[in-house]
């Protein structure tokens, strides 16, 4: 589908290391993914054996590949060529024939056939700015059913303005002292100049404005990080 020029290129807000096939490769060890509680919520939400289920930003497939036994149908969507690649070999090695791989990203991937019943979301809202943001939240309310569920989470600032030295130095001050244990506190350096992870409530806001209501959101201890549980209204 094509775009109006004064779209984004999200494929550029990707992240060089994103579509490189090596740091694909430690991805999964680094980030500390585990898909078990979010799996276990949604189906606490009627994920089953019909679900359809939208992983946007699917990454390395960890969530995507966890869900696809209790799914009926499950894409995951990823602008990273190695991430996909990545995907499709876990998912052959497991003998999964109902995944789906997308080449595209939260404003380019257009869903196709029933409508989503749930959609999930890990660390790629922050590639966007809010203005961004607000059009990449609507275009998932409009692939969700009524009633349709929202999960995401992401780099997310619960706090106000004044407070960010308080919370910003003791978050970098426990970083992972190497890249291969974790996000250095240079990662987290570059993403705060350069990735636009916004304050919870500007982004709260977005979300209902576009239709959801959030029914549950949790602000981990540092306060830079969230997770939302949103339904889209009826």
């Amino acid at each position: 589908m094509s775009r109006p020029g004064w779209y984004i290129d999200e494929f550029a807000h990707a992240g060089d290391e994103h579509l490189d096939p090596e740091y694909v490769a430690t991805y999964d060890r680094k980030a500390q993914a585990d898909p078990g509680p979010d799996l276990a919520l949604l189906q606490e939400l009627g994920l089953g054996e019909q679900s359809v289920l939208v992983d946007l930003g699917a990454g390395t497939g960890v969530f995507a590949l966890a869900a696809a036994p209790h799914c009926g149908r499950v894409v995951a969507v990823d602008v990273s060529p190695a991430m996909l690649d990545y995907v499709r070999q876990q998912a052959d090695a497991l003998g999964l024939t109902n995944v789906e791989v997308v080449q595209a990203g939260l404003l380019s991937y257009e869903h196709q056939g029933e409508p989503a019943d749930f959609v999930y979301t890990r660390n790629v809202l922050h590639h966007l700015p809010d203005f961004w943001k607000g059009i990449a939240l609507q275009r998932i309310a409009d692939m969700l059913r009524p009633a349709g569920v929202l999960r995401m989470h992401d780099l997310v600032y619960s706090f106000d303005p004044a407070e960010v030295e308080k919370v910003f130095e003791p978050w970098l001050a426990h970083a992972a002292a190497r890249p291969e244990e974790g996000w250095t506190r240079e990662e987290y350096e570059t993403h705060v100049r350069t990735e636009y992870s916004t304050y919870n409530w500007l982004l709260e806001a977005i979300i209902e404005r576009v239709g959801f209501k959030i029914e549950d959101v949790s602000h981990r201890p540092a306060r830079v990080y969230s997770a939302y549980t949103c339904v889209k209204r009826t």
